[in-house]
């Protein structure tokens, strides 16, 4: 009899617990790995998550732990679940303790800091994997939808095809649709550049501009991302599927999103720190807005759309102005 699938997470947020409760629901053996001692005896002793998931019970085939040599040991799967920039540290911690032959899995849409590399890049780099072992799962996965069971698609990359169709089956359930590709680095710029372009969408929400503006903001942010992804080796395709086009509608209408919900209070007019001070979960394109638009220098690409995030965000430009300047901009042919 073929023993089921093993897999780690490492992370009790909204999208690690939704994305174990996925890997259970398809069969998958779990252990949740989280920091907190209270959080981790709540999850087993009560099936649910109280401080995201409160109303929903979690699988049976769920159990989690403090200890990461045990949710590590034996796992065909490593999934990580954590804040981008917070990656680096914790898996230099965690990396000696990993199956010898499991593939890491991310589920983080950032750009690190300093490096401006991709999470995958990160991963190889400090686990000492190759690329054939580092998938990424992106795509519209608002995570309180999936945790409902809530009808999703998704993508599930690794440059080694027979790898992503190993944790396509992994996670594939009745509510859970994921599909496979080779282009790590287009889904993860589009994961990544969908949170700063979803900043910018809740900032003019929260100035009170109209759809004009927000589809315009949308599909121009696609053109940027997909301009990024070109410099960098990506398949201008998948910026128009789920992790370019699909997480990018779902991030900018959502109010699940925070990134959209961030930006949207940076746009009433709170301060960054007002806004970080009532925001209880990361938004990842706060700070890696700044590492995308580094990205973008290092490829000689233009993103004016990222570039006035950033203004807005790090260097505390008025919205007014900001906008003005990017409405100000010289004219130009569509696809340029």
């Amino acid at each position: 009899m073929t023993r089921p699938v093993k897999a780690a997470v490492f992370g009790t947020g909204s999208w690690g617990t939704a994305f174990a409760m996925v890997l259970a629901d398809a069969g998958c053996e779990v252990v949740l790995w989280g920091r907190r001692r209270e959080l981790v005896d709540a999850i087993n002793g009560g099936r649910t998550n109280p401080d995201y998931f409160p109303d929903i019970e979690l699988p049976a085939n769920i159990r989690a732990t403090t200890d990461p040599a045990e949710a590590a040991a034996g796992a065909d799967f490593t999934v990580l679940a954590i804040p981008s920039q917070t990656l680096r540290g914790n898996l230099a911690a965690w990396a000696p303790l990993l199956a010898p032959d499991t593939v890491l899995v991310s589920l983080m849409k950032g750009v690190e800091l300093g490096t401006a590399k991709r999470m995958s890049e990160v991963i190889e780099e400090v686990a000492k994997v190759p690329a054939d072992r580092v998938a990424v799962v992106t795509g519209p996965n608002l995570a309180r939808e999936i945790a409902a069971r809530q009808p999703a698609a998704s993508v599930v990359a690794c440059v080694d095809e027979a790898v992503a169709q190993r944790l396509q089956a992994a996670c594939h359930t009745p509510y859970f649709r994921p599909y496979t590709s080779t282009d790590v680095i287009g889904c993860e710029l589009g994961g990544a550049v969908k949170n700063v372009i979803g900043l910018a969408v809740g900032i003019a929400d929260g100035m009170g501009l109209g759809d004009n503006t927000k589809g315009s903001l949308i599909t121009r942010g696609l053109a940027e991302a997909t301009r990024l992804g070109l410099a960098m080796g990506a398949d201008p395709l998948t910026f128009s599927g789920l992790a370019g086009l699909g997480d990018l509608v779902a991030t900018c209408s959502s109010p699940l999103s925070r990134n959209h919900t961030f930006g949207t209070n940076l746009g009433r007019g709170m301060t960054l720190e007002e806004t970080i001070a009532v925001t209880k979960q990361t938004a990842e394109g706060v700070k890696s807005c700044q590492s995308v638009a580094d990205l973008a220098r290092r490829h000689g690409v233009d993103m004016p759309i990222t570039d006035t995030v950033v203004d807005i965000v790090h260097h505390g430009k008025p919205t007014l102005v900001a906008l003005k300047e990017l409405m100000g901009r010289s004219a130009k042919p569509e696809r340029r």
